[in-house]
């Protein structure tokens, strides 16, 4: 007789989920939850971990975009900083005190910035002023400069009919750019809001300079303070450094650039060499020649004669501070290898735009500063691979005397 169905076990492979208490053929309990799982344990908490560093890295970025022109000021502030605090140390040392030794170096910055900016500002407007005043004989002028030169075959008179025809493209392009008054004055007004941000980031970051280097190493070993004032100390002297010998490098290309402008007749001679010495010393390589394109083409339409003049000196120069000036300004300080400061002008251009490319020079001064005091230093072989042959203006050392036979 078969045995009741009630006493017989569970059989697993029975159609349906187990229930909580069956066993298997070998006395295992099921685990219903375990049976029922479909995902391992660690998937929620990646799938927490990877949206939280989404949620994260989204803010970040909307506060970096958010705050980019924040952080650009305060560069700028770090860098103008290091470069007038040399001048800050001196006059504290003389018993000035700091901060009116910074307002004083601050103001003296404005003041030149501003009479650069008034110069250029005041030949841009002066030549607008006579291309709208003398408009007819800029345009035979350079209608007759194309035809004997390039042989075109240009009328001047319809030249002029299309220039001062109220329906042509010129008129029609002038009265287009009337709308644009607007948007410059906002312009002009975030950028003078700017340049006081800076000012006074500046000031306190020069002002509380030993309060703040106090603050910072209060939280450092003995060793590592050294190691941090040490570092500073060497950014101070060779930024400021370095920027001071551009801006007397600067002045002096401009004070020649004035000499020759002002005896050919160059219009606006003052502006122009404060021009092309600022441009050619703070755009590394290629600065001079840029700088020397617009009193070239002030001067070319006049008097191609004049143009070449300009052309010779701006060449000549360039030699002269090369090899006379440069050395002895920039031996205290530090030198740029041409190719450094070329490329870093490129990467500051590509990261931050005009600001950027201006950063980039101190940024790589300073960076081949550390570089320079980083590491040991070993004794060169003699080889022709070497060997760097003395400045023009040296005598060639002796050769050491021969060895007398044994």
């Amino acid at each position: 007789m078969p045995e009741d169905s009630a006493d017989a076990p569970a059989d697993p492979r029975a159609d349906g989920p187990p229930s909580a208490g069956a066993t298997d053929t070998t006395g295992r309990r099921f685990d219903r939850r375990a049976t029922d799982r479909t995902l391992p344990r660690w998937a929620i908490p990646a799938i927490l971990l990877f949206w939280t560093g989404y949620l994260l890295t989204f803010t970040a970025r909307h506060v970096f975009h958010r705050l980019s022109g924040l952080f650009i000021l305060i560069l700028v502030s770090v860098f103008l900083s290091l470069a007038i605090e040399p001048g800050v140390n001196r006059l504290a040392a003389r018993g000035w005190r700091r901060g009116r030794a910074t307002i004083m170096i601050l103001l003296g910055v404005l003041t030149a910035f501003l009479i650069f900016a008034g110069a250029v500002g005041t030949l841009v407007g002066t030549q607008v002023a006579e291309l709208l005043q003398d408009s007819d004989r800029y345009i035979t002028d350079t209608v007759r400069f194309l035809n004997d030169n390039f042989s075109t075959n240009i009328d001047p008179q319809d030249v002029i009919r299309e220039f001062n025809d109220p329906n042509g493209r010129v008129q029609e392009f002038v009265r287009s750019q009337s709308g644009q008054a607007v948007r410059l004055s906002l312009t002009v007004v975030a950028v003078i809001f700017q340049a006081l941000s800076v000012l006074l980031f500046t000031y306190y970051l020069v002002a509380d300079g030993p309060r703040l280097r106090r603050d910072i190493c209060s939280r450092l070993t003995p060793a590592r303070q050294a190691r941090v004032l040490q570092a500073w100390e060497l950014a101070i002297t060779k930024t400021g450094g370095y920027l001071y010998s551009r801006a007397l490098l600067a002045m002096l290309s401009a004070f020649f650039h004035w000499i020759v402008f002002q005896s050919i007749g160059t219009p606006a001679p003052i502006a122009l060499a404060l021009w092309v010495g600022l441009v050619s010393q703070f755009l590394p390589v290629v600065g001079t020649y840029l700088a020397g394109i617009l009193p070239v083409l002030l001067t070319l339409v006049d008097s191609p004669l004049n143009a070449l003049i300009i052309i010779v000196f701006i060449v000549v120069y360039q030699q002269i501070e090369n090899y006379f000036f440069a050395p002895r300004i920039t031996a205290r300080t530090m030198e740029l290898h041409p190719a450094v400061a070329f490329g870093a002008a490129l990467a500051g251009a590509a990261l931050l735009g005009f600001v950027g490319a201006l950063l980039a020079l101190p940024a790589a001064a300073m960076a081949q500063a550390f570089l320079n005091e980083w590491g040991s230093r070993y004794e060169v072989m003699d080889s022709h691979l070497t060997s760097i042959p003395p400045p023009k203006n040296q005598r060639a050392p002796d050769p050491p005397p021969a060895a007398e036979p044994t």
